[in-house]
């Protein structure tokens, strides 16, 4: 696949409804789509803006930040952007509507089965395993704040956790050893389009540079592959992007996540 093909595909397959199939409800304004998600957080995402220029693109800014500051239960809100996108201005009018940018990321696709393929062998007393039960998400859930130095583990746990009741299609996936948690991620299926989505991947500092997140993400792959899924995508860090690439993945965009957060919180 090359970098056309697989950037088209992400437009078309991934920035739709598919993205935000698992809010709790979806407004649309213009080309956004603003979702609420449980514990009061919003999101912003599109496929494109439709050719705004600068002062639409500044009304519809406006236009999301006064939609999440009606309602009440809304606490916080990202603007998820693309660097491929066209889109004057956009920089500027979310930094004066009060969003703050975060760390840009890449996002990398690739074939699941080039992932599946290439699985490191484990550390000794290292294993694997899917999870689903309470505890084990909160275990989960608290090893992803440490190891990414941000996060409110309680708040991702409660997510995940009504997320799993309502029978959605992720996974969890856990390495530990002696019981304690050292790597972690999700699998996310796609419906309705040829991929899925890995997230949440991060292994803690003393453990890092072993293979674990590499083996870890093999066997998501190796799920995505049982579901009929043919690609795999992924918003990495400046660490898992280079594992990523290593198995033929191409970086065909960036994401920069822009956060807002509503006065006095």
């Amino acid at each position: 696949m090359d970098h056309t093909t697989a950037l088209r595909a992400y437009d078309t397959q991934l920035r739709t409804e598919a993205e935000t199939a698992a809010a709790l409800a979806v407004t649309r304004l213009g080309p956004l789509h603003l979702a609420l998600y449980e514990g009061g957080r919003g999101f912003v995402t599109y496929q494109d803006l439709g050719g705004a220029d600068a002062a639409e693109v500044r009304r519809l800014v406006a236009g999301a930040v006064e939609h999440f500051r009606a309602d009440p239960a809304v606490r916080e809100a990202e603007w998820k952007t693309r660097g491929h996108d066209h889109a004057p201005g956009l920089h500027e009018a979310l930094l004066e509507h009060g969003f703050v940018p975060d760390e840009p990321e890449s996002v990398m696709i690739g074939d699941v089965r080039a992932l599946a393929g290439q699985e490191p062998p484990l550390p000794e007393g290292v294993t694997l395993r899917r999870v689903t039960a309470e505890a084990d998400v909160r275990a989960m859930c608290a090893m992803q704040a440490r190891g990414f130095g941000h996060g409110d583990a309680d708040r991702s746990a409660a997510e995940l956790l009504r997320r799993l009741a309502a029978g959605e299609d992720l996974e969890l996936w856990v390495a530990e050893t002696d019981g304690r948690v050292v790597t972690a991620g999700r699998l996310e299926p796609v419906a309705g389009t040829e991929f899925a989505g890995i997230w949440g991947g991060v292994t803690l500092p003393e453990w890092r540079g072993r293979g674990i997140y590499r083996a870890l993400t093999a066997a998501r792959a190796r799920s995505a592959i049982a579901l009929g899924k043919r690609f795999v995508h992924s918003d990495s860090t400046e660490y898992s992007r280079p594992i990523l690439e290593r198995y033929g993945f191409l970086r065909v965009t960036t994401t920069t996540p822009y956060e807002w957060t509503r006065p006095g919180k």
